[in-house]
């Protein structure tokens, strides 16, 4: 069983205890640990184990964990994939941008995630009430619960801000009858982000650096999530969603941020990639945070990840469902390097890669399953076109981060989908070093990010043991270089950055987001739409529409309840 602060009385107790309600606005924590009865230190880290618990108290049809329906799906990196376009719709109408609308699912998909991340803060909430009663001397842990509390409440904000740009800051000094007076439109989108840059900055004045148990945030790794905002608040939008400039303050935020974590010693990149999605590394020394689950803990299924049950190959015997999550085309050929191992920043998507002769980087065997080429590390096991579920829709790739075998102790299937309990990291080291890069490159100091990027890439060339074929060999041409000083302009390094982090995290969801931050969404989905509607029929009708498709609408239901005052989302 893996040492972490899930705990079995939490998962037993307390997690039926906390019931959802009709909205997130009802809803209350019911049972023996709540903030009237909390007289213990016992009692009052049970609490902050049941919100550690909530940040992954996601579900297939809303998810909090994995973004992969909200952050791949919605980029150029994956299609929907499953049974056809009205397997799921939901996730369909994202993918196609213009049919998503604010009264979709009616507790399915965006609006579930809402109330869930909602049901996140009251917990969150409910237990910084508790121990704000309590005295340091009945409970030493005072101060660094609260830091954590304020850590996970700021993490489910940040989220909600991410996928739907205003959303209600709800903390614990509101009533239940000001937390329904408050506005989604309380605050500016500036002043939003700097709210929730309190929540990590207490945590960073609070925590120690490093915590006795697995999976507590800490002190680094709340400077990691401050140094993620700060990036996320730098590029400054108008009220149509539009980049209109880069804050500079933020960016040297952001630089001294990531060098309390770089310089820590604490952290370091994984020797091979493919660490990062095996569970027997969960906790290693990448993961700088990450939502925690565990399998054969003494409940009924475990404390596994359904979330991406939907994601494993659907003809594949060992699995039988459900072939969502489909690598595209697209991102399929941006694995594709040059004679001089670099990528083709402007060619790499002119026709369709092939696998058996183009010099490719290594991580695309570690992101995408390719006929013949092992599956999951299993070089017994090759992937096989006949697995993918509606190739003619879809095409023939799986994603395979997020997927386990299932020889795996971590993994388990319920009925017919499956879960694992394989950490999903929220944060890895990796994030730090690029989004040090990034801001360097943007500070017009591009020379400090290059050695930063090239760690990505020596990284991903040493990547390859894994990959390998039962005969020994590779079963693509590998061929990744570092980049070289010369010619490293600012354009250039800029470009190298994003190509980095899309190759660096394909699938893993955060593309869609960087894209919006970056303020190139339109730019680069239209013309990515453009060319995978020669290639897939299924988009003919897409198109991303700047000004709106940048963000999620505000789901209706929350709307209607609160009888209007929450303000819709441009466009919707």
């Amino acid at each position: 069983m893996k040492n972490k602060i899930l705990l079995s009385f939490i998962l037993i107790t307390a997690g039926s205890l906390f019931t959802s309600c009709t909205d997130f606005l009802e809803y209350q924590p019911q049972g023996t640990l709540s903030s009237d009865n909390v007289k213990s230190a016992e009692n009052a880290d049970a609490l902050v184990t049941a919100a550690y618990a909530s940040i992954g108290n996601g579900e297939m049809i809303g998810p909090i964990a994995s973004m992969w329906a909200y952050g791949s799906v919605r980029s150029d990196d994956a299609y929907k994939g499953g049974g056809g376009v009205s397997d799921v719709q939901d996730v369909n109408f994202y993918e196609q941008y213009n049919l998503t609308q604010p009264q979709q699912g009616d507790g399915f998909m965006h609006p579930y995630t809402w109330e869930n991340y909602y049901k996140a803060i009251s917990r969150a909430n409910v237990a910084i009430r508790s121990i704000s009663n309590l005295s340091e001397t009945s409970f030493p842990l005072k101060k660094t619960r609260l830091g954590e509390l304020r850590f996970l409440r700021g993490h489910a904000h940040f989220m909600l801000k991410m996928l739907f740009k205003y959303v209600p800051y709800v903390d614990e000094t509101l009533t239940n009858d000001q937390i329904l007076a408050t506005s989604n439109r309380a605050m500016t989108n500036d002043q939003l982000w700097d709210k929730i840059g309190t929540d990590f900055q207490f945590a960073v004045d609070n925590l120690p650096n490093t915590q006795t148990q697995v999976g507590r945030a800490s002190k680094l790794s709340a400077a990691a999530y401050l140094a993620k905002l700060r990036l996320y608040q730098a590029y400054e939008q108008d009220d149509n969603n539009k980049v209109v400039s880069i804050n500079k303050t933020k960016l040297q935020e952001v630089v001294k941020l990531t060098e309390l974590v770089i310089s820590s010693g604490k952290y370091n990149l994984q020797p091979d990639f493919a660490e990062n999605f095996l569970p027997e590394y969960d906790n290693g020394v990448e993961s700088v945070f990450a939502v925690q689950y565990s399998i054969n803990d003494g409940t009924t299924v475990g404390r596994l990840n359904f979330e991406t049950g939907l994601n494993y190959p659907h003809g594949a015997p060992q699995y039988g469902c459900c072939g969502f999550h489909q690598p595209s085309q697209n991102l399929a050929n941006a694995f594709g390097t040059d004679a001089n191992g670099l990528p083709k920043f402007d060619t790499f998507n002119d026709g369709i890669i092939d696998f058996k002769t183009a010099t490719v980087d290594p991580r695309v065997d570690h992101t995408i399953g390719i006929d013949g080429h092992p599956y999951k590390y299993n070089a017994a096991l090759p992937f096989s076109n006949s697995w993918v579920r509606d190739p003619g829709v879809y095409g023939f790739f799986q994603s395979m981060k997020e997927q386990q075998l299932a020889t795996s102790s971590s993994y388990k299937k319920q009925g017919p989908f499956m879960g694992t309990s394989k950490n999903i990291d929220i944060i890895r080291y990796a994030d730090v070093l690029l989004w040090q890069a990034e801001a360097y490159i943007e500070l017009g100091q591009q020379a400090s990010a290059l050695p930063l990027i090239n760690k990505i890439r020596v990284r991903a060339a040493a990547s390859t043991g894994r990959t390998k074929k039962a005969d020994g060999t590779d079963p693509s041409k590998y061929l990744i270089k570092p980049y070289d000083a010369t010619n490293w302009t600012q354009a250039y390094a800029r470009k190298a950055l994003q190509w980095e982090r899309r190759l660096e995290f394909a699938a893993e969801s955060p593309r869609f987001f960087d894209l919006v931050r970056w303020g190139i969404a339109a730019e680069t989905l239209n013309a990515y739409l453009d060319k995978e509607k020669t290639r897939r029929g299924f988009l003919s009708g897409a198109k991303f529409t700047a000004g709106r498709d940048e963000y999620l609408p505000i789901p209706q239901r929350e709307i209607n309840f609160t009888k209007g005052l929450y303000k819709q989302n441009i466009g919707f």
